[in-house]
């Protein structure tokens, strides 16, 4: 396992038909390795993994609840990485899931994968565990003041993880990407993000709408580069026991990233319009990651603007128009009914 070729080497990706997570199995199969992907297609697709599917990636649609299941799934693993998670938006309206599914699974995983002498477990948390940020750039030391059940129950599963190190020797991992973006984000449903929203909004002639002043800022990493920092984790022997904040290291106002879309959709006129402030929004995060490049060897290679170009590009490809697209699109989607 010490170097990019995983020729031989057994995975298991929990989320993997997701977001980062089919970027994360893409990139693994790539190197060699055997991918077992196990997802309940809640927030994940059969079609992310459409063009991997078959003799090197399996998938598993089967919810990370279901133990029995997971212990088959996880004999004989080398590494797991664990994405599966339910998302902020979704933590307002279903807090008790939510903590089920990314805490108490997450404890349940993590001992099922050490009784079965899994090699590596490597934690996908978020930066939603900071809250706002006090100081910047952000370093793994900075304060963690999560503003919602969903950073709450992430850092829960942090907490469990280093616990497990700490208290059994058990070699685990733990990753902090901050807001991911690219080609299979979510734009739809409670799990829909701000730059998918921006673009299919931008391409289909219809107001971006922005939460609040438009004042806040993230840092937005390209889902490539997200998926290859997670990849080295599973890696890398410095990065045992480690907290590691996988980010660009730059931040934008989300109304300055309206404007940058506009200019990627070459619609100057898109309109910018402003909606009621989305409850525990975090309002600053820029991270440091230098941790990452000393220990994982990581430094992000797709700016802002270069991402921004292939996703557009990426929504372009697609049979469906962004008109069509939007139709799943929640406005208020941290409501039951996005009313």
């Amino acid at each position: 396992m010490g170097d990019l070729t995983l020729k031989g080497a057994k995975i298991l990706v929990t989320g993997g038909a997701g977001f980062i997570g089919s970027e994360l199995v893409c990139q693994l199969a790539t190197a060699g390795a055997s991918v077992t992907v196990v997802d309940n297609l809640v927030n994940g697709k059969r079609e992310n993994l459409k063009e991997i599917i078959g003799n090197q990636v399996n998938l598993e649609v089967t919810d990370i609840r279901d133990f029995s299941a997971m212990e088959k799934f996880l004999d004989g693993v080398d590494v797991i990485y664990h994405l599966a998670c339910l998302g902020v938006r979704h933590s307002i309206h279903n807090p008790k899931e939510n903590h089920e599914v990314n805490a108490s699974a997450t404890l349940q995983l993590l001992e099922l994968s050490r009784n079965l002498k899994v090699g590596r477990f490597v934690y996908v948390s978020t930066s939603e565990v900071y809250g706002t940020a006090r100081n910047t750039p952000m370093t793994e030391q900075h304060p963690t003041m999560p503003h919602t059940v969903y950073g709450g129950s992430k850092l829960a599963g942090e907490c469990y993880a280093r616990a497990f190190f700490d208290t059994y020797e058990y070699d685990t991992v733990i990753v902090r990407p901050f807001n991911a973006y690219g080609p299979r984000s979510h734009h739809e449903g409670d799990s829909g993000e701000v730059i998918p929203k921006f673009m299919l909004r931008a391409m289909a002639g219809q107001p971006m709408v922005v939460f609040g002043n438009g004042k806040q800022t993230r840092d937005f990493t390209f889902v490539g580069d997200t998926a290859r920092g997670i990849f080295l984790a599973g890696l890398s022997e410095k990065a045992l026991g480690q907290t590691i904040n996988l980010g660009q290291g730059k931040e934008i106002t989300i109304h300055d990233l309206a404007d940058k879309i506009r200019d990627v959709t070459d619609n100057a006129d898109a309109e910018i319009i402003f909606d009621e402030p989305r409850p525990g929004d975090v309002l600053r995060l820029f991270a440091d990651s230098t941790k990452a490049r000393d220990l994982l060897g990581f430094t992000p290679e797709v700016n802002l603007e270069e991402g921004l170009e292939k996703l557009c590009k990426w929504y372009g490809s697609l049979e469906q128009d962004p008109k069509t697209l939007l139709e799943k699109e929640v406005r208020h989607n941290w409501r039951m009914n996005g009313s």
